[in-house]
Protein backbone atom coordinates (compact mmCIF):
# COMPACT_ATOMS: atom_id res chain seq x y z
CA UNK A 1 0.00 0.00 0.00
CA UNK A 2 1.30 3.22 -0.80
CA UNK A 3 2.25 5.51 2.01
CA UNK A 4 1.03 9.39 1.64
CA UNK A 5 1.15 10.82 4.57
CA UNK A 6 3.97 10.39 7.41
CA UNK A 7 3.02 11.71 11.21
CA UNK A 8 6.03 11.16 13.61
CA UNK A 9 6.56 6.95 13.29
CA UNK A 10 3.44 6.43 11.82
CA UNK A 11 2.94 6.15 8.12
CA UNK A 12 -0.31 6.90 6.76
CA UNK A 13 -1.48 5.16 3.25
CA UNK A 14 -4.09 5.85 0.87
CA UNK A 15 -6.52 3.45 1.81
CA UNK A 16 -6.38 4.46 5.66
CA UNK A 17 -7.20 8.37 4.83
CA UNK A 18 -11.22 8.02 4.58
CA UNK A 19 -11.73 5.62 7.58
CA UNK A 20 -9.43 8.02 9.31
CA UNK A 21 -11.69 10.55 8.69
CA UNK A 22 -14.76 9.12 9.61
CA UNK A 23 -13.51 8.10 12.78
CA UNK A 24 -12.70 11.65 13.30
CA UNK A 25 -16.09 12.71 12.13
CA UNK A 26 -14.27 14.78 9.44
CA UNK A 27 -16.29 13.11 6.13
CA UNK A 28 -19.30 15.38 6.34
CA UNK A 29 -17.33 18.45 6.32
CA UNK A 30 -14.93 17.19 3.78
CA UNK A 31 -18.24 15.79 1.61
CA UNK A 32 -19.81 19.65 2.17
CA UNK A 33 -16.48 21.35 0.84
CA UNK A 34 -16.51 19.03 -2.39
CA UNK A 35 -20.21 19.55 -3.14
CA UNK A 36 -18.95 23.64 -2.61
CA UNK A 37 -16.16 23.50 -5.27
CA UNK A 38 -18.65 21.00 -7.98
CA UNK A 39 -20.77 23.88 -7.90
CA UNK A 40 -18.10 26.89 -7.86
CA UNK A 41 -16.48 25.14 -10.68
CA UNK A 42 -17.44 27.72 -13.50
CA UNK A 43 -17.15 30.83 -11.96
CA UNK A 44 -14.54 32.93 -12.26
CA UNK A 45 -12.53 35.91 -10.74
CA UNK A 46 -11.07 39.18 -12.67
CA UNK A 47 -7.27 39.56 -12.29
CA UNK A 48 -8.07 42.64 -10.00
CA UNK A 49 -10.55 40.54 -7.95
CA UNK A 50 -8.14 37.94 -7.49
CA UNK A 51 -5.16 40.25 -6.42
CA UNK A 52 -7.41 42.21 -4.07
CA UNK A 53 -9.25 39.17 -2.32
CA UNK A 54 -5.47 37.45 -2.42
CA UNK A 55 -3.90 40.51 -0.61
CA UNK A 56 -6.67 40.63 2.05
CA UNK A 57 -6.03 36.53 2.51
CA UNK A 58 -2.02 37.09 3.11
CA UNK A 59 -3.09 39.58 5.53
CA UNK A 60 -5.67 38.09 7.81
CA UNK A 61 -3.13 35.06 7.97
CA UNK A 62 -0.04 37.30 8.35
CA UNK A 63 1.83 35.98 5.23
CA UNK A 64 4.25 39.22 4.83
CA UNK A 65 6.84 37.73 2.10
CA UNK A 66 7.49 35.01 -0.37
CA UNK A 67 9.62 33.36 2.84
CA UNK A 68 6.46 32.78 4.96
CA UNK A 69 3.96 32.28 1.96
CA UNK A 70 6.26 29.10 1.50
CA UNK A 71 6.11 28.25 5.29
CA UNK A 72 2.34 28.49 5.13
CA UNK A 73 2.25 26.32 2.10
CA UNK A 74 4.03 24.16 3.61
CA UNK A 75 2.09 23.76 6.95
CA UNK A 76 -0.95 23.05 5.17
CA UNK A 77 0.46 20.59 2.47
CA UNK A 78 -0.50 22.87 -0.40
CA UNK A 79 0.24 24.02 -3.74
CA UNK A 80 0.83 27.67 -5.55
CA UNK A 81 -2.46 27.08 -7.24
CA UNK A 82 -4.34 25.52 -4.22
CA UNK A 83 -3.28 28.47 -2.16
CA UNK A 84 -4.71 31.01 -4.92
CA UNK A 85 -8.02 28.30 -4.69
CA UNK A 86 -8.78 29.32 -1.25
CA UNK A 87 -7.81 32.53 -0.95
CA UNK A 88 -10.23 33.31 -4.17
CA UNK A 89 -12.97 30.90 -2.62
CA UNK A 90 -15.60 32.84 -0.30
CA UNK A 91 -15.76 35.49 -3.28
CA UNK A 92 -16.70 32.57 -5.99
CA UNK A 93 -19.03 31.25 -3.22
CA UNK A 94 -20.55 35.24 -3.16
CA UNK A 95 -20.46 35.03 -7.12
CA UNK A 96 -22.52 31.79 -7.13
CA UNK A 97 -24.75 32.59 -4.36
CA UNK A 98 -26.05 36.03 -6.30
CA UNK A 99 -26.17 34.47 -9.73
CA UNK A 100 -28.45 31.37 -8.61
CA UNK A 101 -30.37 32.86 -6.05
CA UNK A 102 -29.95 37.40 -6.81
CA UNK A 103 -33.14 36.70 -9.55
CA UNK A 104 -35.45 35.33 -7.12
CA UNK A 105 -34.40 37.42 -4.04
CA UNK A 106 -37.57 39.54 -4.32
CA UNK A 107 -40.36 36.51 -4.38
CA UNK A 108 -38.21 34.51 -1.62
CA UNK A 109 -38.10 37.84 0.47
CA UNK A 110 -41.99 38.36 0.09
CA UNK A 111 -42.27 34.34 1.16
CA UNK A 112 -40.87 35.29 4.02
CA UNK A 113 -41.42 38.35 4.95
CA UNK A 114 -43.99 37.60 7.92
CA UNK A 115 -41.49 35.69 9.92
CA UNK A 116 -38.82 38.06 9.18
CA UNK A 117 -41.00 41.61 10.60
CA UNK A 118 -39.80 42.47 14.12
CA UNK A 119 -41.95 43.65 16.62
CA UNK A 120 -41.44 44.99 20.09
CA UNK A 121 -44.60 44.22 22.90
CA UNK A 122 -45.12 43.73 26.75
CA UNK A 123 -45.95 40.25 28.20
CA UNK A 124 -47.23 39.05 31.37
CA UNK A 125 -47.37 35.37 32.12
CA UNK A 126 -48.95 33.46 35.04
CA UNK A 127 -50.40 30.00 35.03
CA UNK A 128 -53.17 31.45 37.58
CA UNK A 129 -56.60 31.67 35.39
CA UNK A 130 -57.78 34.31 38.59
CA UNK A 131 -54.71 36.29 38.49
CA UNK A 132 -54.81 36.85 34.81
CA UNK A 133 -58.45 37.72 34.50
CA UNK A 134 -57.88 40.02 37.26
CA UNK A 135 -54.40 41.81 35.74
CA UNK A 136 -56.37 42.15 32.20
CA UNK A 137 -59.13 44.44 33.70
CA UNK A 138 -56.48 46.25 35.53
CA UNK A 139 -54.49 47.55 32.92
CA UNK A 140 -57.69 47.93 30.43
CA UNK A 141 -59.49 50.12 33.13
CA UNK A 142 -55.92 52.09 33.76
CA UNK A 143 -55.92 51.16 37.03
CA UNK A 144 -52.15 49.77 36.86
CA UNK A 145 -49.53 50.01 34.14
CA UNK A 146 -48.57 47.10 32.49
CA UNK A 147 -44.71 46.84 33.24
CA UNK A 148 -45.85 47.66 36.94
CA UNK A 149 -48.01 44.36 37.30
CA UNK A 150 -45.75 42.46 35.23
CA UNK A 151 -42.70 43.45 37.28
CA UNK A 152 -44.72 41.68 40.33
CA UNK A 153 -46.72 39.15 38.68
CA UNK A 154 -45.15 37.82 35.54
CA UNK A 155 -43.80 34.58 35.87
CA UNK A 156 -40.59 34.84 33.13
CA UNK A 157 -37.80 36.80 32.68
CA UNK A 158 -40.02 39.23 31.24
CA UNK A 159 -40.78 40.79 34.56
CA UNK A 160 -37.17 42.30 34.82
CA UNK A 161 -38.04 44.31 32.00
CA UNK A 162 -41.26 45.92 32.75
CA UNK A 163 -42.66 42.92 30.61
CA UNK A 164 -40.74 44.97 27.64
CA UNK A 165 -39.31 41.92 25.13
CA UNK A 166 -37.88 42.89 21.23
CA UNK A 167 -37.41 44.08 18.85
CA UNK A 168 -37.36 40.22 17.90
CA UNK A 169 -38.90 38.81 14.39
CA UNK A 170 -41.79 37.39 14.55
CA UNK A 171 -40.63 33.95 14.33
CA UNK A 172 -39.09 33.94 17.52
CA UNK A 173 -42.79 33.66 19.89
CA UNK A 174 -44.36 30.46 20.02
CA UNK A 175 -46.68 30.68 17.44
CA UNK A 176 -49.60 31.39 18.91
CA UNK A 177 -48.46 34.55 20.45
CA UNK A 178 -46.56 35.10 17.06
CA UNK A 179 -50.55 35.20 15.54
CA UNK A 180 -52.02 37.67 18.14
CA UNK A 181 -49.14 40.45 17.38
CA UNK A 182 -49.18 39.97 14.00
CA UNK A 183 -53.42 40.49 14.05
CA UNK A 184 -52.98 43.54 16.61
CA UNK A 185 -52.46 47.15 16.34
CA UNK A 186 -50.05 48.84 18.63
CA UNK A 187 -51.40 49.75 22.47
CA UNK A 188 -54.02 46.74 21.86
CA UNK A 189 -53.93 44.82 24.58
CA UNK A 190 -55.31 41.06 24.13
CA UNK A 191 -57.47 39.11 26.94
CA UNK A 192 -55.81 36.13 28.36
CA UNK A 193 -55.05 33.71 26.10
CA UNK A 194 -53.72 30.25 26.62
CA UNK A 195 -50.19 29.81 25.63
CA UNK A 196 -48.40 25.92 26.37
CA UNK A 197 -48.66 26.15 30.41
CA UNK A 198 -49.24 29.78 30.14
CA UNK A 199 -52.04 31.98 30.42
CA UNK A 200 -50.20 35.16 28.58
CA UNK A 201 -51.01 38.55 28.33
CA UNK A 202 -50.22 40.22 25.52
CA UNK A 203 -49.55 44.32 24.26
CA UNK A 204 -48.19 44.92 20.97
CA UNK A 205 -46.08 47.84 21.04
CA UNK A 206 -44.41 48.64 17.98
CA UNK A 207 -44.32 47.04 14.54
CA UNK A 208 -40.79 46.84 12.64
CA UNK A 209 -41.38 45.94 8.73
CA UNK A 210 -38.75 43.80 7.51
CA UNK A 211 -37.09 46.02 4.76
CA UNK A 212 -34.98 44.60 1.57
CA UNK A 213 -32.13 46.34 2.55
CA UNK A 214 -28.19 45.16 1.56
CA UNK A 215 -28.01 43.65 5.22
CA UNK A 216 -31.08 41.89 4.68
CA UNK A 217 -30.15 40.83 0.83
CA UNK A 218 -26.94 39.00 2.32
CA UNK A 219 -28.98 37.34 4.90
CA UNK A 220 -31.34 35.71 2.37
CA UNK A 221 -28.70 34.90 0.05
CA UNK A 222 -27.08 32.97 3.30
CA UNK A 223 -30.37 31.12 3.95
CA UNK A 224 -31.01 30.44 0.23
CA UNK A 225 -27.23 28.94 -0.40
CA UNK A 226 -27.56 26.83 3.15
CA UNK A 227 -31.00 25.46 2.17
CA UNK A 228 -29.17 24.32 -0.98
CA UNK A 229 -26.50 23.04 0.79
CA UNK A 230 -28.78 21.23 2.91
CA UNK A 231 -30.60 19.76 0.17
CA UNK A 232 -27.83 18.40 -1.81
CA UNK A 233 -26.24 16.49 1.39
CA UNK A 234 -29.66 14.66 1.99
CA UNK A 235 -29.58 13.72 -1.60
CA UNK A 236 -26.65 11.65 -0.66
CA UNK A 237 -27.90 9.77 1.69
CA UNK A 238 -25.78 7.56 4.65
CA UNK A 239 -22.29 7.58 3.94
CA UNK A 240 -20.59 4.52 3.49
CA UNK A 241 -17.06 3.77 2.63
CA UNK A 242 -16.29 1.13 -0.24
CA UNK A 243 -14.49 -1.42 1.52
CA UNK A 244 -11.12 -1.89 -0.91
CA UNK A 245 -10.42 -5.30 0.87
CA UNK A 246 -13.28 -7.21 -0.48
CA UNK A 247 -13.18 -5.47 -4.00
CA UNK A 248 -9.74 -6.66 -4.92
CA UNK A 249 -9.07 -9.14 -7.42
CA UNK A 250 -8.18 -12.55 -6.04
CA UNK A 251 -4.51 -13.08 -6.88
Amino acid sequence: MAEVLKIGDRSITAEEVLPLMAGYQMLPQFIQEILIDQAIASIDCTPEETEQVCQQFFTQNQITDDKARQAWMGRYGMAPEQLKSLATRELRIEKFKKDTWGPKLESYFLSRKNQLDKVIYSLIRTQDVGIAQELYFRILEGEQALGELARTYSQGPEAQTDGLIGPVELSVPHPTLAQLLTLSQPGQLCPPTRVGEWLVLVRLEKFIPAQMDDSMRRRLLDECFNNWLRDQLNKLGPLSLVDSSTSAPTP
